[in-house]
């Protein structure tokens, strides 16, 4: 006797249908599964096995064969549990095999018949509306998550029986219904931009960058606030669009980092330490997994103490900087992770950090090259905005936080971007940093007196062509700010200030 029961399994952050198939024949008593399963895969016909006697139902003393297809594709993880167990029902007529073909289902079991949470809610629900099924059935934990997605209907279980009732007509599961507020909440962000003291041209930068999705490396010596205006950078970036939330929510629910969330709606904000591998920042390993700079998705990227991150991981930045996605590739195949992020990094100004610890830095320009060194010119190069975090003043110090807060800076940064938004409509360029050669040559207009600035900078300081479309699009977001069209020549000229490395 066969019986087909729709699963469902990741590919990266994307979820692809799996027909469980349930063979049970006369034999000597075997329970196989097969199909490139992975260990998680292979166990659970014990978890099976035991769940189903705890429930009162008798376990098939036959040659019971799983197929997990396609087979080609491995299998892992333990969303196969009740789709199997569903499977071994029907055989046994406590559930009817024609409604399994219905809906998806995804649930770890556990030895006494409870569903536990899975990973990877949100792209199987995303599945589901692609394929236009009746429905998700999965544990209620996941319910939540799946639900972002509203033209699903999501059932959500919380015992084996509870499911065997429910497809026999015995009883009903509603299927999940909430509202967005109560999906997303409400941010709860508790830094603000106003408790900075001091440092005004690292917040007008911050505020350039934000405005611009531009990254952005500070330079200075300990405890001149680098990592605390970094820490405040996304209270200043707009909101998350809807699309956006659903972008980040897919990648946190693929990697099994939701929690208890329903979905991710503040920017993401990830820290990795400088002994991370390139594996970790870039993603990857035997089972891939997506990375820090994934995890950053649609948010920022702070890497602090940035010379100290070993070669190899700073240079697999250059990739994922350029294009935003980053694309892994192993033996069994290849997968693609987005990772639209905003880079910012921090730095000493030299290697003995004591030497740049006053109120002036004493590092000799041979010290700082030896330092600078460590950072290749091809990443530099795509940092669009490099400033110096001067040591705070005795006089900010003891000064209560006087400065704006962040929901006003917010405002003229959502208010740019609107205006970029209008500008590549149609386009998937999201903010100035994004523009192409072509986009620049278009939408970066100079006044005579910018051009002729800008030409003066680029004999003087020996910036590359790279450098050059950079300045053109910090001018650009400068001028959006400002609410000019072409760009001036104090726009390129703050532009210019941005590049203090091109002149070591």
């Amino acid at each position: 006797m066969l019986i087909r029961i729709n699963s469902a399994s990741l590919h990266g952050i994307d979820a692809y249908q799996v027909e469980v198939e349930v063979d049970i024949s006369s034999g000597l008593p075997a329970f196989v599964i097969v199909g490139l399963p992975d260990a998680a895969v292979r166990e659970s016909k014990e978890r099976v096995r035991t769940a189903l006697r705890n429930c009162g139902f008798d376990f098939p003393a036959k040659k019971i064969i799983i197929n997990l297809a396609p087979a080609s594709r491995k299998k892992e993880g333990s969303a196969f549990d009740l789709p199997i167990a569903l499977g071994l029902l029907a055989y046994l007529g406590k559930v009817p095999a024609e409604r399994l073909s219905s809906f998806i289902f995804v649930g770890e079991l556990t030895l006494e018949g409870s569903l536990k949470a899975v990973r990877g809610a949100l792209p199987f629900s995303l599945l589901v509306s692609r394929k236009k099924l009746s429905g998700l059935v999965l544990p209620a934990r996941n319910a939540r998550e799946a639900s972002l997605v509203a033209a699903v209907r999501v059932f959500p279980v919380n015992h084996l029986l509870e499911v065997v009732k429910f497809l026999s007509g015995a009883e009903e599961v509603k299927p999940c219904s909430y509202s967005l507020e109560e999906l997303i909440g409400e941010t709860t962000l508790d830094v603000d931009f106003s408790e900075v003291r001091g440092q005004q041209q690292a917040k007008r930068a911050l505020e350039v960058a934000a405005a611009g999705g531009h990254n952005l490396l500070m330079i200075g010596p300990p405890g001149s606030g680098k990592t605390m205006l970094a820490r405040r950078l996304p209270t200043i970036l707009p909101e998350m669009t809807f699309e956006e939330i659903i972008e980040v929510t897919q990648i946190y629910s693929a990697a099994g980092l939701l929690g208890e969330r329903a979905a991710i709606s503040e920017r993401p904000f990830r820290s990795p330490h400088h002994t991370i591998t390139d594996t970790g920042l870039i993603g990857g390993g035997n089972y891939p997994r997506p990375g820090e700079v994934s995890l950053a998705h649609r948010g920022v990227l702070f890497m602090d103490e940035f010379p100290e991150f070993s070669r190899q991981a700073l240079e697999s930045l250059r990739q994922p900087l350029e294009d935003g996605r980053v694309t892994i590739s192993r033996v069994a195949g290849s997968l693609t992770y987005p990772c639209s992020f905003m880079l910012v990094a921090a730095m000493n100004p030299c290697a003995d950090v004591f030497l740049g610890s006053g109120l002036e830095v004493n590092c000799s320009e041979q010290e700082r090259r030896k330092y600078y060194s460590r950072l290749s010119r091809p990443l530099l190069d795509r940092i669009d905005i490099q400033i110096e975090v001067p040591q705070v003043k005795y006089q900010d110090i003891i000064s209560r936080p006087a400065g704006e807060p962040s929901a006003e800076v917010r405002k003229r940064v959502s208010a740019a971007r609107k205006k970029q938004l209008e500008r590549f409509s149609g386009r998937k360029i999201f903010c100035n940093a994004g523009m192409s050669s072509r986009d620049i040559r278009q939408h970066c207009s100079l006044e005579p007196e910018a051009s002729r600035l800008l030409e003066t900078a680029m004999k003087r300081f020996g910036f590359s062509a790279r450098a050059y479309d950079r300045i053109l699009k910090v001018a650009r977001t400068i001028a959006d700010l400002a609410g000019e069209e072409r760009l001036s020549a104090a726009a390129v000229a703050e532009a210019i200030q941005y590049r203090i490395l091109d002149r070591f």
